[in-house]
């Protein structure tokens, strides 16, 4: 590509790599005239500013010269030491004189530019070249096989090489070895090369072409290699580059035949020894390969030939060719395009021929019409293969997951540079952070085993401070039995003790009540003389006595008596509390009814004030917000201890969260610490991960692996509570999980990492970082069933402990599959009581706990046929006789001997059934959710539905459309708050066993089933209205009979869950 150009007929020269910015010098060249047939001569500097988008180059200094060159070469001597800044110009003149010039006053036009000259040689010169090592030694070549050697700093006195070769010639080119300082190379016309050596001062080597047809017009030695050059054949006969190897001078190593003409001049790249440029008499400039003899590159060239062409020794991208049309071109071998180029080229011949009167005629010529040709592709491919210095000779990149790719290019030897070195890409795994990959590892062991009780204990007993071991007790309390109790242990209220202070309190005299005691005569003292006149009255006559004296006085007593008298209970307990009689005033509240209690216990706890009459007050109102909105927050252990012992499951949660949010508020830094165990309390996960975020610096590796600790922990504490059913997950978790999820994959563990992904959140980074961590471990992303727990780690169910007054059942019964025998006893209604509709799976969410509705029977109504299972009205309903509620039962497993026949059972009396006993696998669906939270006296009654009790399974690969459906509806029903909209997904939650009857009878299309799963896949991305349009879809192209069972109601659902924003 085509960067920039000079409109000069001249000889040219790079300013050396230690000069910026970048020159151009362009001498007049000797020998030549351009078409004004000048004699004139001049020395110009260009700079080259690739940043300006024209090809025209900025002179920067000018030098009329009365000599023309054959030969300009720029040298760095002085430029270090600063004696000439710029370097020194070298100049061949045509009368066998060398001079040097002051490139820095040229380019500052300063008049006296010359630092010395001498006429040494008796012809032109036109060979020179700088010695790379001593940048004070030129080489020059003239006529009559004359060659000098010399010292820049006194040209008086020049050396030679050695004796003149014979025949004397004229010297062409002459070149120092790049790698051996003191070896010179030249060559003459007639075809032969001469190696000499300086130290020797003598010739050591000649190399000629046996064919005589050798015309030497360039020579070059190898930048790498000591011993190989080329020589450059500029007769058409022979137009031909040859590659000479000192070490088997007999013929040459190679031989690069593409010019069709002869070639006048070359030029080997010192940045890259695979690249070597010639250009020929046939108008081409060509870029080789010299190992391979294959031409990598051909630059775009006009039609004329170029006699000089040069590597700029700063940009090794970029070179320079002299034509003999008067142009010096600057040319890159990246490749681009030359549009800009040819757009200028046109504007500057339009504007030559303008519509002006050129000939003074007064008449303008018309528009210029230039020709239109077509379109050309005018965009340069660059070179095949990138060049060295572009090539990195090592390098090392990070790729995900923590791998870490190196290569290194490694160099050949010098002697076999044509021979493809082996590249080697090595990949390592790259850990950083040891001890949080050890933690996290040991996390990931104790989620698999489920052994949370004895982690907790090991990181209570490694915990290095007093705070970090109770957050660890309050965590191991979560899996321990009676966990309300160990929370009280732990908040410093333990039963034992206090049973004993109280038993110590008893026992001790009432001292400080003594001086009252003493004045109430006890039942064995004797009465008062003034009262022995009255001692045979009777009991009965007494108190007629008192109240016929009573009904007469106008004090308290005698209003509180009348009120008593005339059933005015209200008045007579606003009597005694005014009268400070508290204790008669409640007694009297208590016969007087509940909501007379209720008022007069308000009125008392207003009039008292005490220490603990605040806690008196919360414990009998059971009002336990406003005691945990008003507190001292000093005084907040016994908060949290009084709401575990008296608040109700429903609402623990949320006063405990209540407390919490108080103590992280505090302007105490104590106290807000403190608020953490609250949260742990009430299971809210989500405000725990905002207290820790805020508290401590989470993005450290090991500040990030505390929290998930004690976050994962917690989770399965809340697991546990709720009975195996997944909490769901904030924002702020998941953007933590996110975090440790990446922490993790960039350690390597990419397993791991993606077990701790949430599936339900529309976060952006998880589901990238998801999709990457899929496609690196070969997997296609699945979005089966939601969790928010470790994907690896088995979901554990856990039992909940027998009611006392239920009798231990078989081993059996707690199968999903109970086994049914024959004959059902009396005695064994418990067992059909706690008898459920077999579970799809292990992971499923439990039932939802609705009252069982009453079935209505006609009066005429015939019991069916026997079928597989009993039928009974839901349990505790009276009205429904025992004789309905029993039907023949077929056995639901037998032995392969058995018959299969209805077995016939004994009628089952009328008494009440006591709470049913649990299935033992099945998780506790009573809790709200808070793992240290009092577990309340209600029991669970799962009713026998009216549908088949033997289905089979259904298929594995469907077992996500249950789990999404039912989960879907079940969200619905907790968010809803519209009785009708609730009956609707009442109903749906029956109506969608028509789809699993379908599933498990495998009776549906592959179509049907595929947009089931792609609806379930909707559901799983909250996309409501992708699964309604795929909904639709399903419905237009089925057959209606097949779908009219389920998808109606399967519309209900995503439309309510889609108006919810579930």
């Amino acid at each position: 590509m085509k960067l920039k150009e000079i409109n000069r007929t001249a000889m040219q020269a790079w300013s050396p790599a230690q000069q910026h910015p970048i020159y151009l010098a362009a001498g007049t060249s000797a020998q030549q005239l351009d078409a004004t047939f000048s004699t004139s001569a001049s020395l110009e500097i260009f700079e080259l500013d690739l940043a300006d988008p024209t090809l025209a180059m900025k002179s920067c200094g000018s030098f009329s010269s009365p000599h023309r060159y054959h030969k300009l070469v720029w040298g760095p001597h002085g430029i270090e030491d600063q004696s000439l800044p710029s370097g020194v110009l070298i100049a061949g003149g045509e009368n066998g004189n060398i001079i040097l010039y002051d490139a820095s006053k040229i380019i500052a036009g300063d008049s006296e530019v010359i630092i010395s000259q001498s006429e040494k040689h008796t012809g032109p010169v036109r060979a020179l070249d700088v010695n790379s090592s001593q940048t004070n030694l030129v080489a020059s070549g003239g006529n009559e096989s004359e060659i000098y050697i010399w010292d820049l700093n006194n040209l008086s006195s020049p050396m030679t090489p050695g004796p003149k070769t014979q025949p004397l010639e004229d010297i062409s080119c002459v070149a120092w070895n790049k790698q051996v300082q003191h070896i010179l190379a030249s060559a003459s016309p007639s075809g032969k090369a001469s190696v000499w050596d300086l130290r020797k001062n003598d010739l050591i080597i000649k190399v000629s072409d046996h064919s005589n047809r050798m015309h030497c017009s360039g020579l070059a030695w190898n930048p790498e290699v000591a011993t190989q050059l080329v020589l450059a054949s500029e007769d058409d006969r022979m137009p031909v580059i040859q590659m000479w190897d000192l070490r088997f001078a007999t013929s040459p190593l190679k031989v690069l035949e593409s010019h069709t003409r002869g070639v006048l001049a070359i030029a080997w790249s010192e940045a890259d020894p695979e690249l070597l440029l010639s250009c020929g008499k046939d108008n081409r400039i060509l870029c080789w390969n010299p190992n391979t003899a294959e031409v990598l590159y051909e630059l775009p060239t006009s039609t004329q030939w170029c006699f000089d062409i040069q590597w700029c020794p700063r940009n090794p991208a970029v070179l320079s060719a002299a034509a003999f049309d008067g142009h010096i071109s600057i040319y890159s071998i990246m490749g681009g395009s030359n549009d800009n180029a040819i757009t200028l080229q046109a504007e500057q011949l339009s504007s030559s021929f303008g519509n002006m009167d050129p000939f003074g005629t007064g008449k303008m010529l018309p528009p210029l019409q230039l020709p239109q040709t077509a379109p050309s592709q005018s965009t340069v491919t660059p070179l095949k293969k990138p060049p060295k210095w572009i090539r990195r000779p090592v390098g090392a990149s990070f790729a995900f997951g923590g791998k870490l790719v190196t290569l290194d290019n490694i160099k050949p030897a010098a002697q076999q540079p044509q021979q493809t070195a082996a590249h080697v890409v090595h990949i390592s795994q790259v850990v950083t952070e040891t001890d949080f990959l050890d933690r996290s590892n040991h996390l990931q062991a104790t989620l698999t085993a489920g052994n949370f009780l004895e982690y907790c204990q090991t990181k209570t007993e490694a915990a290095q401070s007093e705070f970090e071991e109770t957050v660890w007790s309050f965590l191991k309390v979560n899996f321990e039995e009676d966990a309300r109790g160990k929370y009280l242990d732990l908040l410093g209220y333990k039963k034992e003790e206090l049973a004993l202070k109280v038993f110590l309190c008893e026992e001790e005299p009432p001292a400080a009540e003594t001086s009252d005691l003493d004045e109430i005569p006890f039942e064995d003292e004797e009465p008062a003389a003034e009262e022995t006149s009255n001692t045979d009255i009777t009991p009965e006559v007494t108190f007629i006595l008192m109240t016929s004296c009573l009904l007469f006085l106008s004090d308290v007593d005698g209003l509180i008596t009348q009120a008593l008298l005339t059933g005015d209970y209200e008045a007579a307990v606003n009597l005694c509390l005014h009268d400070n009689r508290m204790a008669d005033g409640i007694i009297l509240a208590i016969a007087g009814g509940p909501e007379l209690l209720a008022k007069t216990q308000k009125k008392y706890f207003s009039k008292t004030q005490s220490k603990i009459s605040k806690l008196i007050s919360a414990v009998v109102m059971k009002d336990w917000l406003d005691i945990l909105e008003t507190c001292d927050l000093q005084n907040w252990k016994e908060a949290l201890a009084a709401v575990m012992t008296y608040a109700k499951p429903e609402e623990f949660s949320s006063l405990c969260g209540l407390l919490g949010s108080r103590l992280e508020a505090a302007e105490d830094t104590a106290l807000q610490a403190q608020a953490c165990l609250c949260y742990i309390c009430a299971g809210t996960v989500e405000q725990l991960v905002a207290y820790w975020a805020k508290a401590q610096d989470s993005c450290s590796p090991l500040a990030l692996q505390e929290l998930v600790e004690k976050v994962v922990v917690l989770q399965r504490a809340v697991l546990r509570a709720q009975g195996g059913v997944s909490p769901d997950m904030g924002a702020l978790l998941a953007e933590k999980m996110n975090q440790y999820a990446s922490l993790l994959a960039s350690q390597g563990s990419l397993q791991t990492a993606i077990s701790y992904l949430p599936t339900n959140t529309q976060q952006v980074a998880v589901h990238q970082l998801r999709d990457r961590l899929s496609r690196a471990l070969g997997q296609q992303q699945q979005s089966g069933v939601r969790q928010t727990l470790p994907a690896a780690v088995p979901v554990q169910t856990y039992t909940q402990p027998q009611p006392p007054q239920v009798p231990a059942q078989p081993a059996a019964h707690t199968q999903y599959y109970p086994q049914v025998r024959d004959t059902l006893t009396p005695g064994e209604e418990s067992t059909s009581g706690r008898y459920q509709r077999p579970q799809n799976g292990w992971n499923d969410p439990p039932a939802l706990n609705r009252a069982p509705k009453k079935k209505k029977m006609p009066e005429n109504f015939t019991p069916p046929a026997p079928i597989t299972a009993p039928i009974m009205a839901p349990l505790g309903d009276p009205q429904v006789p025992a004789a309905q509620t029993m039907q023949t039962l077929q056995p639901q497993q037998q032995g392969p001997d058995q018959p299969v026949g209805p077995a016939t059972f004994s009628p089952i009396q009328q008494q009440p059934l006591g709470p049913p006993g649990r299935n033992l696998s099945m998780p506790r669906g009573n809790m709200e959710g808070a793992p240290g939270a009092p577990i309340g006296d209600v029991i669970k009654v799962f009713s026998i539905p009216t549908e088949k009790i033997t289905k089979k399974p259904i298929p594995e690969e469907h077992m996500v459309l249950k789990t999404t459906f039912e989960g879907l509806n079940q969200k619905c029903l907790a968010a809803a708050s519209d009785p009708q909209t609730k009956r609707k997904l009442d109903d749906a939650h029956k109506r969608l066993e028509y789809l699993y009857d379908k599933l498990r009878e495998q009776t549906l299309s592959p179509a049907i089933v595929g947009g089931l799963h792609n609806m379930a896949r909707s559901i799983e991305c909250r996309c409501y209205t992708d699964g309604l349009n795929i909904h639709t879809h399903i419905v237009s192209s089925s057959n209606f009979s097949e779908t009219s069972a389920f998808m109606p109601i399967l519309k209900v659902v995503l439309t309510q869950a889609n108006k919810l924003g579930v």
